[in-house]
């Protein structure tokens, strides 16, 4: 593995405010304050002392005829076919791609105009016929990438929506706001057109706070929100799916016990939506964008009572401000922490469709590229049955994932937000029943500079689940606003010391992190030992 900040003009000396893989030709879109959109070839010789090279293709706004404003975002659709991306001033352009005498070229294909204020994520169906964007103007749109129309608004949001996800097997919506709050939307279909239901997404959850009880028992349980509010210094809060829907991860999470506020994420059982399941370990500072390796890979067996009970591993890179952490299923730390890649904050990540790239952009001007030798992360994992075209029926992939992954539920119960109880869908499994957690993970090496992160530094936070309540060592009830919470009689030994922690146990905190300050190099890569 390799990996650095590749020194090229990327977007005139601009911030780059996002970047997104090709899924089939590997091709590079980034997106940047210079209001354009830039194809690149990023390729490797293989070298072990080279990074990968970046070399310029096109330039999709070379005139300003799309975009008259800042890039936010960029997204290839899953069929390959379209690109959309967002700017400020709520222009959405969709990108179609066309073969011409000299290769590949990107022609405008629709010009989205509803949204009246910046957007600043967007996500495509897992069919690329719909997509749904987050604005500035507290609202997220479903669209209709064929037709080009709007096909649904959602609102709810009392602040900005910086970051939103649609989950792959086509049933939720997610989306994050600086109002502190994550909306969770569930397709609820009404009346049918053409003999398929009409898809319409209701609000089914909305994550606000948690209680924690404090150390003295005396005084009464503290609340605290689950996210950051609008002073987080970035415009996005990029949260994802698993690419097998079994997980969604929440950035911009802060866990407050005590004194300590810690930064982290969120983890959300696709079984209950309605409360975190796990807590990542904390960071040094603010997370703000998640993204899944598309590639699932086969358990390395290396820890056999870690959180996650899947038949495969998942990885997925989480990024600060100023860090980027790399996880998979089976370990409890991460298996990668890049720390000073940049001198500005980070704004997005990246993934190829092969595994081999991992990439981040940055408001420095420059982006980060991570080179994974073959097979370094793993063996690739094929679900049975299930084919990487996309699905017509969404339903179909659901029943092929339910076959394959077999799992029970994390607790028993109807635990509610807002005004709905959650659908009950075979998916991941969160493990709190064990009484031991293996810290051992898979750690890559790079060059360390700065001394390594030992696993013994994460601290596992633990509570007890008892009948009718979460609740923590003390047997002090935890929960959340307007949530009801009923679990089965399941009990977690604590590791270490507990605290009180929101929803649902076990979550995960760390007092190490990676160093936030650059070097010279512009890269201080720490390995994991």
């Amino acid at each position: 593995m390799r990996g650095g900040t590749v020194q090229i003009n990327w977007h005139e000396g601009q911030p780059v405010l996002s970047l997104d893989f090709h899924p089939a030709s590997g091709r590079l879109a980034t997106a940047g304050a210079d209001h354009d959109v830039k194809i690149w070839v990023v390729s490797s010789d293989g070298s072990a002392d080279k990074l990968p090279t970046v070399t310029f293709q096109s330039g999709l706004v070379p005139n300003g005829t799309a975009h008259s404003f800042a890039v936010n975002v960029v997204r290839f659709s899953p069929s390959g076919e379209f690109l959309a991306s967002g700017a400020d001033a709520g222009g959405i352009t969709l990108w179609r791609l066309q073969t011409v005498d000299s290769g590949e070229t990107w022609k405008t294909h629709k010009a989205l105009l509803f949204h009246h204020k910046d957007v600043l994520d967007l996500q495509w169906s897992h069919d690329s016929a719909f997509l749904v964007s987050a604005s500035v103007d507290n609202t997220c749109i479903v669209w209709d990438a064929i037709k080009g129309t709007v096909h649904q608004k959602l609102e709810g949001h009392m602040h900005y929506v910086q970051g939103v996800a649609w989950d792959p097997l086509g049933q939720y919506i997610a989306s994050l706001s600086s109002d502190r709050t994550c909306r969770i939307y569930a397709n609820k279909p009404q009346g049918r057109s053409k003999n398929a239901d009409k898809m319409n997404f209701v609000c089914q959850h909305t994550l606000v706070k948690a209680e924690y009880q404090s150390h003295d028992e005396s005084k009464p349980p503290v609340k605290s929100h689950l996210f950051h509010d609008e002073t987080l210094p970035s415009f996005f809060r990029r949260l994802a799916w698993s690419p097998d829907g079994s997980f969604l991860v929440l950035p911009a999470g802060l866990s407050k016990h005590s004194s300590e506020v810690i930064n982290t994420a969120y983890i959300m059982s696709r079984r209950d939506l309605s409360r975190p399941a796990i807590q990542l370990p904390g960071a040094n500072t603010a997370i703000v964008a998640v993204r899944f390796c598309p590639v699932l890979f086969k358990p390395r067996g290396s820890n056999t009572d870690g959180f996650f009970k899947l038949p495969y591993r998942v990885v997925f890179a989480v990024a600060t401000l100023n860090s980027l952490y790399v996880y998979d299923t089976e370990s409890v730390p991460p298996i990668l922490i890049y720390a000073g890649l940049h001198y500005a904050a980070i704004t997005d990540i990246a993934w190829s469709s092969d595994a081999k790239y991992l990439a981040l952009s940055s408001r420095d001007c420059y982006c980060s590229i991570v080179e994974f030798e073959n097979e370094e992360l793993g063996q690739p994992h094929v679900l049975p049955g299930f084919k990487t075209e996309s699905y017509d029926n969404h339903n179909d992939l659901s029943v092929v994932l339910d076959k394959s992954l077999g799992l029970k539920e994390v607790a028993k119960g109807n635990m509610t937000c807002e005004n709905k109880k959650p659908e009950s869908v075979d998916s991941m499994e969160v493990d709190v029943s064990s009484s031991k957690l293996k810290m051992e993970g898979s750690p890559m090496t790079t060059g360390v500079t700065t001394p390594p992160l030992s696993a013994k530094n994460v601290t596992l936070r633990t509570g007890e689940l008892a009948e009718g309540n979460v609740i923590c060592e003390n047997k002090k009830p935890v929960a959340v606003d307007s949530m009801e919470v009923d679990v089965s009689d399941n009990k977690v030994k604590a590791v270490t010391s507990p605290v009180a922690v929101e929803v649902t146990p076990p979550p995960l905190s760390t007092k190490n992190s990676a160093s936030s300050k650059p070097t010279k190099k512009r890269i201080t890569p720490i390995a994991i030992n």
